[in-house]
């Protein structure tokens, strides 16, 4: 156990992961443990090295890592931090374990030099940095007429690493000097700290005005983005110094960062103990690979400096595919209820204020639309005015839609979503137009990559026995089909969107029974219920005896992966469960037009459809995985507060659902109508007060 001296550690997720050990917070006193974890060399690290001390333990210094998050820590967790026995990196006081690597003879590189190649590659082709919410600098911000460029990067009043590193507050108007002198045609960048431009915190250019020669950038920017604008980089000990070592410029150091005096650098601060002289690439492996713990948010166990980079990379490419590469471009979502908004405003907005739900189109008018934003709604067709209100403002639209594996429980009672699917051109259940899953199955050069990650995330479901919902009843399916072939035959609620805009000839559950049944006369036919029509939630429900003068069996306990196990082909009009069985190498009759219909992999009895005319290639089931499962999708990790890999969702509602099952609470999320009822309104009031 390792003890930690502040509340605000513990609270870290998956912290006993990043260290290998279980963690506690404890206020004095010593315990049985194999170590006392603060906070660098702020209070809670002091107080760990005390308490080390009388209790004759190691202390660990723990730090965030040089790639950490999507944004601050006030909102978004660390995925690496840095632990060190002997001290922390920006204490250029007295060595710390990083000093005491890259001093030591170790070769850094040993067995990895490809790799590290690699994340060093991948994470200048990213542009990502410790935080990674800011937008690319601006080509407005730049004068098109410099006859050079030179970064002066600012930090704010009491970083720990200006002290620490040698330096003082008059060593950045030093440094500004220097940079002036050193290149006198040059234009000067200066670049103030993000929190000295929120106001939240003092700089030390605070009162410094554009001149001639010298830009004072005061937005928040994207570091590498400025940084490749570049001819040089002046610092004092901001990590920028480093980034921009790594991105080939050359570095002035007026103070002593973790990367100066190793020969890399031009230092104007000496630091004797640092004899070795080590390249760029052996600082970044030093600092990057060897020196932090990295989490894999998939598994949420240790991991590499790749899944941070691929988490990252993940958050970046999302946040910009919804809100535009400056990050500007708002999400105005039209209609939606207020449990709907509480639910889904964490999945549309890593950064605040990008999100709006407004009631009907006159609303959404009055914040002036304009292109880079975007007119949302929920499902194929538009609220009243919002289409025409897209096309006079030049703002996008997007339909929205709950994915296809979605959740421990029913959207209709409220639970909140693990994934979901906004959609530019059309939604995946409307076949009258082509839809963004449609254009990737069509057009779509998946690699082998993604065909691999396919196969393990069918071999995961299946295995698994994971659905959309994964509500019911796991348990072996006892029918007396006596030995004949097994239908089953999966109702559906019959309001719903894919089957009034795609089915013709049959429409309803009865007609889907009795088509069944004249297509095979002598089968076992199961009729499964949709759960919400079973619910009380939507429409559809069959009258029992009706059913049974088509089906053999109406199964309303066991999960619908149960019956698909048991069966020996599934015939549906456009249910999920016909995805379902695919997965599950079953054959699948269609009698509409679902999204998975008209690739080949499917026996359709529908003609003259819409969708028959467009979809012409033939699909691998793979193919259809990669590109239903993976690329269409959003999946949402709510404690990590990010998107996240279709593995990772998997895993969640694998332990979620099987920790209620154990716990005997699973029935509860689908049984008694008072308890739904009851869980629904504290919903509602959660996200009523939530608005207030």
């Amino acid at each position: 156990m390792i003890l930690l001296t502040s509340r605000g550690m513990a609270a870290i997720p998956f912290l006993s992961s990043l260290l290998g050990d279980r963690v506690r917070f404890v206020r004095g006193g010593a315990l049985d443990a194999d170590g006392v974890a603060g906070w660098g060399v702020k209070r809670s690290g002091l107080r760990a090295r005390e308490q080390a001390e009388r209790s004759g333990l190691p202390a660990l210094y723990l730090e965030d890592g040089f790639l950490r998050s999507f944004g601050t820590g006030d909102r978004f967790p660390p995925l690496s931090v840095v632990v060190d026995d002997a001290g922390i990196y920006y204490d250029a006081t007295h060595p710390s374990g990083l000093e005491k690597l890259l001093n030591s003879g170790t070769d850094i590189l040993d067995g990895m030099a490809d790799d590290v190649a690699i994340a060093r590659r991948t994470i200048l082709e990213n542009g990502l940095s410790k935080y990674n919410h800011a937008p690319a600098l601006a080509p407005s911000l730049l004068r098109p007429d410099d006859r050079g460029r030179v970064l002066v990067v600012d930090q704010t009043f009491g970083d720990l690493s200006i002290s620490l590193g040698g330096a003082r507050a008059k060593s950045f108007m030093e440094m500004l000097e220097a940079a002036r002198a050193e290149n006198p045609d040059a234009t000067i960048y200066v670049k103030t700290h993000p929190e000295v431009s929120s106001g939240r915190k003092g700089g030390h250019f605070g009162s410094l005005s554009d001149d001639e020669l010298t830009i004072v950038i005061r937005d928040a920017v994207n570091p590498l983005s400025l940084i490749e604008q570049m001819d040089r980089v002046y610092v004092v000990s901001s990590t920028m110094g480093f980034e921009a070592l790594l991105a080939g410029k050359p570095v002035t150091c007026f103070g002593l960062p973790w990367y100066a005096c190793w020969g890399a650098t031009d230092d104007r601060l000496p630091c004797p103990r640092r004899q070795a002289r080590r390249s760029v690439e052996e600082l970044f492996a030093a600092a990057y690979v060897h020196y932090p713990r990295y989490l894999d948010p998939v598994t949420r166990q240790r991991g590499t400096i790749f899944d941070c980079i691929d988490w990252l990379a993940r958050q970046r490419a999302t946040d910009e595919r919804l809100h535009g590469t400056d990050g500007k471009g708002r999400m105005i979502c039209v209609g939606f209820r207020r449990w709907k908004q509480a639910n889904l405003s964490p999945l549309l907005a890593l950064n605040p204020g990008r999100t709006i739900f407004v009631k009907d189109a006159g609303a959404a008018r009055a914040l002036h639309p304009r292109a880079g934003d975007h007119l949302v709604w929920w499902g194929s067709e538009a609220p009243l005015g919002v289409a025409e209100l897209a096309t006079e403002s030049g703002a996008g639209t997007m339909r929205m839609e709950d994915g296809f594996i979605r959740s421990v429980g029913l959207g209709s009672d409220l639970i909140a979503p693990l994934s979901l699917v906004l959609d530019k051109r059309g939604i995946y259940f409307d076949p009258r137009q082509p839809s963004e899953l449609e254009d990737i199955l069509a057009e779509g050069a998946f690699s082998e990559e993604e065909l691999t990650q396919a196969q393990e995330v069918r071999r995961l479901i299946v295995e698994r026995g994971l659905t959309k919902y994964n509500l019911e009843p796991r348990s072996p399916a006892n029918w007396p089909s006596g030995g004949r072939p097994v239908i089953l035959v999966p109702g559906q609620v019959e309001d719903d969107a894919s089957i009034r805009f795609g089915c013709s000839d049959i429409r309803t559950n009865a007609g889907l029974l009795h088509a069944a049944r004249e297509a095979a006369p002598g089968a076992f036919i199961v009729y499964k219920p949709h759960p919400d029509v079973m619910s009380g939630n939507r429409k559809g429900k069959l009258d029992l005896d009706q059913a049974r003068q088509w089906a053999d069996h109406i199964e309303s306990g066991l999960s619908v992966i149960s019956c698909i196990e048991a069966c020996d082909e599934v015939h549906t009009m456009t249910s999920l469960t016909g995805f379902d069985a695919l997965l599950r190498g079953k054959r699948v009759v269609t009698y509409g037009e679902p999204f998975y219909a008209g690739w080949g992999l499917t026996t359709d009895r529908s003609r003259g459809g819409a969708a028959q005319g467009r979809r012409k290639r033939r699909l691998t089931l793979d193919e259809l995985v990669a590109g239903t499962l993976l690329r269409y999708p959003l999946y949402w990790d709510p404690v990590l507060k990010g998107y996240t890999r279709c593995e990772a969702v998997l895993n969640r509602i694998t332990e979620q659902r099987d920790a209620l099952e154990q716990a005997g609470k699973l029935d509860k999320l689908r049984l008694g109508f008072v308890r739904r009822q009851w869980r629904k309104a504290r919903i509602l009031a959660k996200a009523w007060l939530a608005r207030q």
